[in-house]
């Protein structure tokens, strides 16, 4: 009897632990067919490398058969995102907003909190919404395709979904790059994929 007590007692805190780690998964409400995804950012969410066609963005709409619009400009900055976002979230009312921005804040070596502070309160616009949110983390420079992880602390923080290491994964690949800072469209298809099969392990689709 002691025995089936000890045995009842262990599963129970196992399933507790599984429970408590896949807790700490941050999950989307489903998107319905007719939902819009909008996709922001710099030169990466915009598709430079590739034809507009095979942009990560148009590629995800047709991998989730959801509208995702492409909101991407070449060159912009965290700040000058943090600026553009609340006004585009207004104008297109999406249920989900992807964020990729970082990149050229790296590349200019501008100060890493103050890119933390801007991606902040691009999270905080969509929040205030109720928008949901999603972020694709921007490697560092260097030979290693590491995260910043300013992004990991972020997410932790503020509850979202992070997309993590892929992108810094396909920059580092030269079968899947244009140049030395933007993928082809082969790169973006698995950028694509690894953004789908994100927001279908949290729910969203």
């Amino acid at each position: 009897m002691m025995k089936k007590l000890v045995g009842l007692l262990i599963g129970v805190l196992l399933l507790s632990g599984l429970w408590a780690c896949d807790n700490k998964q941050q999950y989307l409400t489903p998107l319905r067919p007719n939902d819009v995804i909008l996709a922001f950012g710099d030169s990466l969410t915009k598709g430079v490398g590739a034809t507009p066609e095979l942009s990560y963005p148009a590629q995800l709409s047709r991998l989730i058969a959801r509208k995702v619009i492409n909101a991407g400009i070449s060159g912009e900055t965290s700040g000058e995102g943090a600026r553009r976002l609340p006004g585009l979230l207004d104008d297109v009312k999406p249920e989900l907003v992807i964020i990729c921005e970082g990149g050229n804040d790296i590349l200019r070596k501008q100060d890493r909190g103050q890119l933390q502070e801007n991606l902040r309160r691009m999270y905080e616009a969509a929040h205030q919404r109720d928008i949901q949110v999603v972020m694709i983390a921007v490697p560092q420079m260097g030979l290693l395709a590491k995260d910043l992880e300013l992004y990991r602390e972020l997410a932790d923080e503020l509850k979202f979904p992070l997309l993590e290491d892929r992108l810094g994964e396909l920059l580092f690949d030269r079968t899947y790059k244009s140049d030395a800072v933007h993928l082809n469209a082969q790169g973006y298809r698995k950028l694509a994929e690894a953004v789908a099969d994100l927001l279908k392990s949290r729910g969203a689709i």
